[in-house]
């Protein structure tokens, strides 16, 4: 495991391999050691880097909440520090957010997105029932009697992902949760893998095929009857598809 200072922030990573580069973006709540079986896989093709992003992991947290575009812009510090041009992304759920931005702004050669999240999810009126109860109390709580209360509050109504965060990480949660990358997706001329659970939860099937539908070019694989987690799951399918999408640019040792 290798570390750099990047803008103050300690972040740690792991560099392996050599040709074309390679960049593993892990989801929200994850760190390197999810990507590191795909790590592994195509090292003796790629020069391949698996990072925790500033509040996972190893890596420290940021000093403020971020959003999606302060993700996005420590990727660019962190490819230009370790000398990484056009790099292929390989990411997952949170990390797609980032790869999808990054795509849109920077040179880029491949993306391969699995459980891609990045788009408004569709809301009910079960959701909005939901939203209306917890304003309602949470300005409740905010009197002087209530107060002690607040954070059983938050626990009660949010996700599993905002409830296992703390602090900037939870502010952070909360502000890239409500970004919507779709107007990005049309900008993206580059080729792009979809791999999907086609019982996906988190970031649900029809998600994935609005993506293959408004990327320029992209491909959609399903993994039937899996979750999020379809590429953890079925890791070596997931690699072998991976391979034929990135045949012709390894480079052998």
């Amino acid at each position: 495991m290798s570390k750099l200072d990047l803008n103050a922030l300690t972040i740690h990573y792991t560099q392996t391999g050599k040709g074309r580069d390679v960049v593993l973006l892990h989801g929200w709540g994850q760190n390197r050691v999810m990507m590191a079986p795909i790590q592994e896989h195509f090292s003796n093709r790629f020069r391949v880097t698996n990072i925790d992003f500033p509040g996972f992991g190893d890596s420290a947290l940021p000093a403020e909440p971020w959003g999606v575009k302060e993700y996005t812009e420590f990727l660019r510090h962190l490819c230009v520090q370790l000398e990484i041009s056009e790099p292929i992304l390989i990411a997952h759920s949170f990390g797609a957010r980032v790869a999808i931005m990054y795509a849109s702004i920077y040179p880029t050669y491949k993306l391969i997105l699995t459980g891609a999240a990045g788009l408004r999810p569709k809301r009910g009126i079960a959701y909005y029932s939901r939203v209306y109860t917890y304003k309602t109390l949470k300005r409740l709580v905010k009197l002087r009697p209530f107060v002690h209360y607040e954070e059983s509050l938050k626990k009660h109504f949010g996700s599993t992902d905002y409830k296992s965060a703390n602090g900037v990480m939870r502010s952070s949660f909360v502000k890239i949760v409500n970004e919507d990358l779709r107007p990005l997706l049309p900008l993206i001329k580059i080729p792009v893998l979809l791999i999907w659970g086609d019982k996906d939860e988190a970031t649900p099937l029809w998600m994935g095929r609005i993506m293959e539908k408004e990327f320029p070019d992209a491909g959609l694989v399903l993994f039937d009857g899996d979750d999020h987690f379809a590429y953890w799951h079925q890791i070596d399918r997931f690699n072998c598809i991976v391979d034929a999408f990135l045949k012709e640019d390894e480079v052998h040792s």
